[in-house]
């Protein structure tokens, strides 16, 4: 078991004079399960094959426990990774694929046939050992190279998008099966998904990375609750936070003829910045049906069984129609076309400069 350690860590592709990664300073805690997350381009899978050796770091070093693995070939790093499209050898078996890295290094015959059985065993690949690849379903296939992963003992395990090529009820059934599988070896886990969904059920922490920068590492539950800016706010959730730049009053934010009230801390905040507009999110679950509250006529409603979604334009500070997500019980759900009042809970608004996107706090 092993911690692993970013320190200024930098990656710059060949003709490019933007990193794909920044200066990222992250540390993983023994056994725990980390997941990067963001969209195209953010640099995530650039940081995991950083730490698995497979691209050069060009500024700042990576260290597993307390040994500097920066310039380690990745053979000699002690770890071990699954990727998307599972990499087996189709004329191998599953217990030679899964023992075939033991093989190369010398272990014994009958330690790799242990090994091998105890993790068929964990994974319930016992029936399969003498089956091939091009006999197996693709969760199945993803089995095996986690049992490949497995035997190897590694400190840390690095997972790049293992699920991506599964459909959607297998998706769910093995992020559920990898999510137990970690917890119970207590292995160091790194992981990458595009999917926020995997990355918040999944993760002890998660890493939203945009532009090769991280923007936050926190729990995925401080993630939803106090995202620390802008992009994370309308990353983190599904749907997505309402974000909405408007004009500045002494009482809150201006949407039509009505005030969304904002704390004093806030509203100082925005002050001292010279600020006359701010960003105001709001999750969509926040919204409720109010006397008092911003008008909006619906330009489409889903009905998705226990809920609904309703949608909406309003104006934001530069004059341009910005579309409003509500969810709402779906025995409240209005028709498409009415004009309905919303008003924000109490304490759901959050506030972010327009310009820099940081969160005011207050």
């Amino acid at each position: 078991m092993a911690t692993v350690t970013f320190t200024q860590a930098t990656r710059i592709y060949p003709g490019s004079t933007v990193p794909a990664v920044n200066e990222l300073d992250l540390h993983v805690n023994d056994g725990e399960f980390l997941v990067f997350v963001g969209p195209s381009g953010c640099g995530k899978t650039t940081s995991l094959r950083m730490l698995a050796g497979l691209e050069d770091i060009d500024n700042g070093s990576i260290w597993i426990g307390e040994r500097d693995i920066t310039y380690v070939a990745p053979k000699d790093r002690d770890i071990a990774m699954v990727f998307q499209n599972y990499a087996l050898y189709p004329h191998m078996t599953v217990a030679e694929n899964m023992g075939f890295a033991l093989k190369i290094a010398g272990v014994r015959k009958s330690d790799i046939q242990a090994r091998v059985k105890e993790a068929a065993a964990i994974l319930d690949l016992e029936p399969y050992l003498a089956r091939k690849p091009k006999a197996l379903s693709g969760g199945q296939r993803q089995r095996v190279a986690m049992g490949r992963a497995i035997v190897r003992n590694p400190q840390v395990f690095l997972m790049d998008e293992p699920l991506s090529n599964l459909d959607a009820k297998l998706r769910v059934q093995t992020r559920t099966q990898i999510a137990s599988l970690q917890r119970r070896l207590g292995v160091t886990t790194v992981y990458v998904t595009h999917d926020q969904t995997e990355a918040m059920t999944m993760g002890d922490r998660v890493v939203v990375m945009k532009d090769g920068f991280l923007q936050q590492a926190d729990t995925p539950q401080n993630l939803y609750k106090n995202p620390a800016n802008a992009f994370v706010a309308g990353f983190i959730g599904s749907p997505a936070m309402n974000l909405v730049n408007l004009p500045l009053d002494s009482e809150g934010a201006r949407l039509g003829d009505h005030s969304i009230p904002l704390t004093r801390e806030i509203l100082a905040a925005a002050a001292a910045d010279g600020a006359k507009t701010a960003t105001i999110g709001v999750r969509p679950e926040d919204l409720v049906f109010a006397e008092q509250g911003f008008e909006l006529e619906l330009t489409l409603v889903e009905m998705l069984g226990s809920d609904s979604y309703i949608y909406g334009d309003v104006t934001d500070a530069s004059g341009k129609p910005q579309q409003i997500t509500v969810r709402v019980d779906a025995q409240q759900t209005p028709q498409r076309g009415e004009r309905v009042r919303l008003a924000p809970r109490p304490g759901s608004v959050f506030a972010f400069s327009s310009e820099t996107g940081n969160r005011y706090f207050g």
